[in-house]
C-alpha cells in the first residue's frame, strides 16, 4: 500500500474548509444535527488515531474501543467525583490512562505477535477491560456514569463556561482540529517516515539500526493516548458514559472509517467518519433496519472500492489526466 503525501498548503486548506463547515452547523441545523456533528468530529480523531498505527506502523488493533472508553470513563469519573480539578488536567489524565493501557498492551503483545495474532490479543484485552468496567461499582457497573456535566475552564482573568449554549460544541471543533493537526505532523515528519519504513521493510529497517518493536510501541502508545483524549472530550458532550464504549463492536468503527475513506490517505478516516455520519442520519427513521441498511451500503463500498472513496477519486483523476499527456507530448 502506497501512502499518499499531502502538501501542507493542501492539508491546511482542507482542514480550514472542514472546520468552517462545522462552525456553520449550529446556525443552520437543529440540536440533533449539532450533536451528531460533534460526534462526527470526535470520530474523525478516533479514526485518524487508529490509522496512524495501522497505515504507518502496520498495527491492526481491535482494541481501540478500550482506549476510547478508558479516556471517557477517566474524564467522567473525575468530572463527577473530583469536580474541583481543571478540565485541562482531566484531559491530560485521560490521555495518560489511555497511553498507559496502550503501553501495557504493546509490551504484552508486540514482542510475541504481529498481524492477525496481535489483533486477536488486543481483542482479548479489550474484552477484559469491558468486563472490568461492568464489574466496578465506582464506574457505575452496567449503568455507567451519568450526569457528566460540561465543565468551566478557568483561564485566570477569564472563565469559559462550556455548558452555555453551543460553547462545548465549538470547543470540540477546536480541540479536534488541533489533534488532527498534531497527528498530521506525526504522519508527515521524520518519525512518520521511519514508521512507514518499519512497516514496508522491517528487515531492512532493522539492518539500518531501527528498533522495530520500539517504533511500533511508540506508535501504539500515541494512538492510544489520542484515542483516549477523544473519549475524554466525548464524555461531557454525551453527558453519560456506558460500558458499550468498551465493547469489541465499537472497535470496528475506526477500521470502518479508515476502509471507507481510504487508509492510504491521512484524511481518509475523516472522510469515512463524515460519510458514516451522513448515512446514519439519513437512515435514522428506519427503525429496525437502519443498522442493516447502513452496514450493507458500507460493505458494498468497501468491497467495490478497495482503496476507499479517496482512492476512487484519485483513480478517476488519474484517468482524466492520462489521455491529455500524449497529446501534449505530440504537440511539443
Amino acid at each position: 500500500m502506497t501512502i499518499a503525501r499531502v502538501r501542507p498548503a493542501i492539508f491546511f486548506s482542507l482542514l480550514a474548509l472542514l472546520v468552517a463547515g462545522a462552525l456553520i452547523v449550529p446556525h443552520v441545523a437543529n440540536r440533533g444535527v449539532v450533536f451528531l456533528s460533534g460526534v462526527v468530529a470526535i470520530n474523525v480523531v478516533f479514526g485518524i488515531a487508529f490509522n496512524l498505527a495501522f497505515a504507518k506502523a502496520g498495527i491492526l488493533s481491535f482494541g481501540n474501543a478500550m482506549f476510547f472508553a478508558v479516556g471517557a470513563y477517566c474524564a467522567g469519573y473525575l468530572i463527577t467525583q473530583q469536580n474541583h480539578l481543571p478540565f485541562v488536567v482531566i484531559l491530560l489524565a485521560a490521555a495518560g490512562c489511555g497511553g498507559l493501557l496502550a503501553l501495557v498492551t504493546g509490551l504484552l503483545a508486540l514482542r510475541r505477535a504481529s498481524g492477525v495474532y496481535f489483533a486477536v490479543i488486543t481483542l482479548a484485552v479489550g474484552a477484559l477491560v469491558h468486563v472490568l468496567i461492568m464489574k466496578l461499582n465506582f464506574l457505575g457497573r452496567n449503568d455507567g456514569l451519568v450526569g457528566v456535566n460540561r465543565p468551566i475552564i478557568d483561564l485566570g482573568l477569564v472563565e469559559l463556561d462550556l455548558a452555555r449554549g453551543d460553547a462545548y460544541y465549538y470547543f470540540i471543533i477546536a480541540s479536534c482540529a488541533l489533534l488532527v493537526t498534531l497527528m498530521w505532523v506525526l504522519w508527515s515528519n521524520r518519525f512518520g517516515r521511519s514508521l512507514q519504513g518499519v512497516k514496508s521493510d522491517p528487515m531492512r529497517a532493522s539492518f539500518l539500526g531501527i528498533d522495530i518493536d520500539r517504533k511500533r510501541l511508540i506508535a501504539l502508545v500515541l494512538s492510544g493516548s489520542i484515542t483516549a483524549l477523544a473519549g475524554a472530550i466525548y464524555a461531557p458532550w454525551a453527558q453519560i458514559v456506558t460500558p458499550e464504549l468498551a465493547h469489541w463492536s465499537f472497535s470496528t468503527m475506526p477500521l470502518l472509517f479508515t476502509l471507507l475513506g481510504g487508509s492510504a490517505f491521512f484524511l481518509g478516516p475523516a472522510v469515512g467518519a463524515i460519510l458514516f455520519g451522513l448515512l446514519d442520519y439519513a437512515t435514522r427513521s428506519l427503525i429496525g433496519i437502519s443498522d442493516l441498511l447502513v452496514g450493507g451500503l458500507l460493505l458494498a463500498v468497501v468491497l467495490s472500492v478497495p482503496g476507499g472513496v479517496l482512492g476512487l477519486l484519485g483513480s478517476l483523476l488519474a484517468r482524466v489526466r492520462a489521455p491529455s499527456s500524449p497529446r501534449r507530448e505530440g504537440r511539443a
